[in-house]
């Protein structure tokens, strides 16, 4: 009993500080990369959370919330990294103002 404590507090002591960090790497950035990999890892974090609380209570009510947070790392991640390749280009063009066989 003693040692299944101390685990669950160990655990949740990791927990909490890469949560931190990835807090403190989003709040200070420098570049939006930096902040969208810091919200990834938070994310990450999240889910590992939640899937940690569903082993210690054995029960699988939280899966959908592990979905719902995975779906919104993959597209938030998404959403940046076309904004950035976008940025890159710094001619302004979208993909959907090109003709078909125009190049980039």
């Amino acid at each position: 009993m003693i040692v299944e404590s101390v685990l669950h507090w160990m655990a949740g002591g990791l927990f909490t500080a890469a949560a931190a960090l990835a807090l403190v790497r989003v709040v200070r950035g420098p570049s939006i990369l930096d902040r969208m990999i810091a919200s990834d890892v938070l994310l990450t974090t999240l889910i590992l959370v939640v899937g940690a609380e569903m082993v210690v209570n054995g029960h699988t009510r939280t899966v959908p919330l592990m979905l719902v947070l995975s779906g919104v790392a993959i597209f938030a991640t998404v959403a940046v990294a076309r904004y950035v390749s976008k940025q890159d280009r710094g001619d302004g063009s979208t993909d959907s103002a090109r003709s078909p066989g125009e190049e980039p």
